[in-house]
């Protein structure tokens, strides 16, 4: 593998991830909002912070580089976002919206895992060191966000009270029927 190409390969990719970043430091504030549960409220807060330091640490890599982080839109996550957006506009309500955004949450986190994996990748073909300890420590932080969201997944409830009643009500429709007959 050419060493030039994968490089100008690892600063596309990098300017790609700057830009998802700072598309999810504008839309994590909608998601904590629009989130019901105070856990996941907080836990979309927290990783608002983290995701800053995520920027930070980007802008870190770009400097040692001697590159700027601009230039590059991440389609991507635009249509992630777009598809969050979309969910908090769905008539869901209480644990279902919570549900609904985890999902949403975690199709975000899914990419970054994947993107930042692939950077840390090349930032050690390329001899990057400290980038790729950077890249790692952000991984590592975008695995344990995704860790979080399926906790609170696994900790909802499920109301089985609605469906008794249909039940209930199918099963007395059923003998009236019955007896009329």
């Amino acid at each position: 593998m050419e060493r030039s190409a994968l490089k100008e390969l690892y600063i596309d990719e990098l300017r790609d991830i700057f830009d998802a970043e700072n598309r999810l430091v504008k839309a994590l504030p909608k998601l904590a909002k629009a989130a019901t549960s105070d856990q996941l409220r907080t836990g979309f807060e927290e990783h608002l912070e983290q995701t800053k330091g995520h920027v930070e640490r980007l802008t870190e890599i770009f400097d040692a580089l001697g590159e700027k982080p601009t230039g590059k839109k991440c389609p991507a996550m635009m249509g992630l976002v777009k598809e969050g957006e979309e969910t908090m506009d769905e008539d869901f309500e209480g644990e279902i919206m919570d549900a609904a955004l985890i999902a949403a949450a975690q199709r975000v986190e899914h990419y970054e895992i994947a993107a930042y994996g692939c950077v840390r990748t090349w930032a050690d073909l390329l001899g990057e060191t400290e980038a790729s300890e950077l890249l790692e420590k952000t991984l590592e932080e975008e695995k344990e966000t995704d860790a979080k969201l399926t906790e609170l997944a696994e900790a909802m409830t499920v109301d089985d009270s609605s469906e008794e009643e249909e039940d209930k009500d199918q099963k007395s429709t059923s003998k009236a029927r019955g007896a009329k007959a």
